[in-house]
């Protein structure tokens, strides 16, 4: 019995010593997270994706406040009623990560913006922000697209990293009709939590592993030039009433439901929250795809009539 004590009091002492080790080297690659390559066989893909709904795409360029170039494609239906949607994908993926997420919009009539975020897929970027940066670079694709084309209503659906990054750009893009937003974080500062305990308890990283944590972002907020805790879908749903569908899985352990929660309860604006029973990570749309796709086309259209009933 004493000898597991002795172990136990060692592993508590020495276990927050060695996770702020690691907290230094994770830093910087925090806003430096590994890139899928959008390659020949990823743009096939989506193509015959598109084919199915008979849709056409075009690439679609704009440059950053800072010079990066962000690429993507702008995505025609053949039938359009009018209203656009910018899809963002989640970190380390890329544009076809939201493939089927634009498929079913493109069957709806809704056109699709894609594009790769600041230093992921064919974009460039020396980092990534998680929205610090990225809620810029929309307001830039905006402009860009409501100088090409006639745009009715503008949403914007994102996963994960992605829904962050949405939320937090509606919040200073006031053109920005509604948003679908699945897994997202309720700021930077909070899932550093869930990450530092392993995915298994936020708990933990609150607490032994909590030295992680505080040296992650730490590292990572010197070298972006932001704090964690402003990088905040939870604040930006409370600067700015703008409609939000917030979704996440029950089995979310990545980032658990409890932060799609404090979104809900953050935003100001007409919200609805939809918590799927047994989906993981961004996995609504696999899990339960004509719920999923029932939910969001009724989310937009019912921004698009009252919108509608005003004029």
């Amino acid at each position: 019995m004493k000898r597991s004590v002795k172990l136990a009091v060692i592993l508590v002492a020495v276990l927050p010593v060695l996770a702020g080790g690691v907290g230094t080297l994770l830093g910087s690659g925090l806003l430096h997270p590994m890139k899928r390559c959008l390659t020949p066989e990823l743009i096939q893909q989506a193509d015959t994706a598109m084919a199915r709904v008979d849709a056409k795409r075009e690439d679609f360029e704009v440059r950053a406040p800072d010079g990066a170039m962000l690429r993507g494609w702008k995505v025609r239906p053949p039938s359009a009623n009018g209203d656009w949607v910018l899809l963002f994908h989640g970190v380390s993926d890329n544009r076809v990560g939201v493939m089927g997420h634009a498929e079913f919009l493109l069957r709806n009539h809704y056109g699709v913006v894609m594009m790769d975020e600041r230093a992921h897929g064919a974009s460039d970027g020396d980092k990534a922000s998680y929205g610090w940066l990225e809620r810029h670079d929309t307001q830039v694709i905006v402009r860009a697209l409501l100088a090409e084309e006639k745009v009715d209503c503008l949403f914007l659906l994102g996963e994960s990293m992605g829904a962050s990054i949405a939320l937090q750009s509606a919040a200073v893009e006031p053109r920005v009709d509604g948003v679908v937003a699945e897994s997202a974080f309720a700021n930077l500062k909070e899932v550093s939590f869930d990450y530092a305990g392993l995915r298994i308890s936020h708990w933990l990283g609150r607490t032994i592993f909590r030295p992680a944590s505080s040296l992650a972002l730490k590292a990572a907020s010197r070298e972006g030039g932001f704090r964690a805790e402003d990088v905040s879908p939870e604040k930006a749903v409370a600067e700015r009433a703008f409609p939000v569908l917030l979704i996440c899985g029950t089995r979310d352990h990545n980032i658990p439901p409890r932060h799609t929660q404090r979104i809900f309860e953050a935003a100001k604006g007409h919200k609805e929250m939809w918590l799927v029973p047994g989906a993981d990570h961004s996995a609504a749309l696999g899990t339960a795809p004509r719920e999923f796709e029932r939910r969001v086309i009724a989310f937009y259209s019912g921004i698009h009539s009252a919108k509608h009933a005003e004029q």
